[in-house]
């Protein structure tokens, strides 16, 4: 690509409102941050139990540096997988009630590695219209056939499936949509994922933590086994506060990654250390289920403290609460509206979301205070309803 194609690009990003910049945060990931040297109330992180920057994670992954180094050296069929590496897959297992399961880099090396070693030529995929980004390249690095289906329209899954002459079938759905904030039917999709002799993926990034009894995610809060749900990923940068994912499943499953997941076998192990971290984040998301329950009725406050000022959210029972704005300038607009009062909140445009649905992603964390919220509500009463009074300030 020449120089002026590239220019022209960035240009045409500019002129629609579509230009991305990056914030350099200066703190830790907490309800506030500071950025340029200004404090700032953020609700825009995926730090939903508020363990990003915990006293014993923390301090698990120092005593795990000094024991272990820092980087893990090799790929986990080289030298690289340590104890530390394999306690925590056990651990992971355990939570969401699996055979095993084994960890990767991140998400989207996670759901790229599995689809390609399970799915080839000869195989169909059928996705959520709005899977994550990481699925949707997945599918189409896979070298698989696929389809995407209306979002959590089973009806149109099911014409599709009925079309399909694929050898092996793979229906893939995140649990909760990142941009949305809403469950997927996973009753209804391993239903239909039986009927058809498909298997069923879920990405569960924004699930995992967050629903479920003990935090095991949408699996768990849904009584799905590993029968009925047989591929299950979640990440351990949200609601564990850490980094890397993980995918969890039958003996059989997880070694034929071992063997064949090219995003698994060649590349560099994750550092023990944030093994070590992530097993004491997910030791806190069994014992102190206070987190879970403190995060539940901040959404409740929110969204009943929304609806009594006539602000219309999206319909969300997680901690993600979109704000539609439709237009790009609007969005934009809002969100540097907040940000003069001191709130961090992202506006989300196309690509990411559908054009004519830009909208506000407003993370709730259980780190926040009910009094912290109550400023967000206000702040949000100020820009979307009085307009007026925001420019006079």
């Amino acid at each position: 690509m020449s120089g002026f194609a590239l220019s022209e690009g960035l240009r045409q990003q500019r002129t629609t409102g579509l230009y991305r910049s990056r914030t350099t945060v200066a703190s830790a990931q907490r309800p506030e941050v500071t950025v340029d040297g200004r404090r700032y109330l953020v609700f825009s992180s995926n730090n939903y139990l508020g363990l990003a920057d915990h006293p014993k994670v923390i301090a698990r992954f120092q005593q795990a540096a000094n024991e272990y180094g820092v980087g893990s050296g090799a790929s986990h069929l080289i030298i690289g997988h340590s104890k530390a590496h394999q306690a925590l897959e056990e651990a992971l297992a355990a939570l969401t009630g699996r055979d095993r399961a084994l960890l990767f880099g991140n998400g989207y090396m996670a759901n790229l590695g599995a689809m390609a070693a399970l799915t080839g030529r000869e195989d169909s995929i059928f996705q959520d219209r709005l899977n994550h980004a990481s699925l949707l390249d997945a599918a189409q690095l896979s070298g698989a056939r696929w389809r995407r289906f209306r979002h959590k329209n089973h009806d149109h899954l099911v014409n599709l499936l009925a079309k399909s002459t694929a050898r092996n079938t793979l229906i893939v759905t995140d649990g909760v949509f990142s941009m949305d904030g809403d469950r997927a039917d996973l009753h209804g999709l391993s239903s239909i994922a039986e009927q058809h002799n498909a298997w069923l993926m879920v990405d569960d990034a924004h699930g995992i933590g967050v629903l479920g009894k003990n935090g095991g995610g949408s699996a768990e809060h849904l009584g799905l086994t590993q029968q009925h749900l047989p591929i299950l990923m979640g990440t351990l940068g949200k609601a564990f506060g850490t980094y890397g994912a993980f995918i969890a499943g039958s003996d059989a499953l997880i070694e034929s990654l071992i063997q064949f997941a090219r995003t698994y076998i060649y590349t560099t192990a994750l550092p023990p250390a944030i093994a070590e971290a992530t097993r004491a984040s997910l030791q806190i998301i069994q014992q102190e289920p206070w987190r879970r329950e403190h995060l539940k009725e901040l959404i409740r406050f929110f969204r009943h403290s929304c609806e009594q000022l006539g602000i219309a959210l999206m319909p969300s029972e997680t901690p993600i609460q979109p704000l539609l704005t439709g237009s790009v300038a609007e969005t934009l607009a809002v969100s540097e509206a907040l940000a003069e009062q001191g709130i961090l909140v992202s506006a989300i445009r196309p690509p990411t979301v559908p054009k004519g649905e830009s909208r506000l992603r407003i993370a709730l964390s259980a780190a926040h205070t009910k009094t912290q919220v109550e400023q967000l509500v206000n702040a949000l009463d100020t820009v979307i309803n009085h307009p007026s009074h925001q420019q006079k300030r």
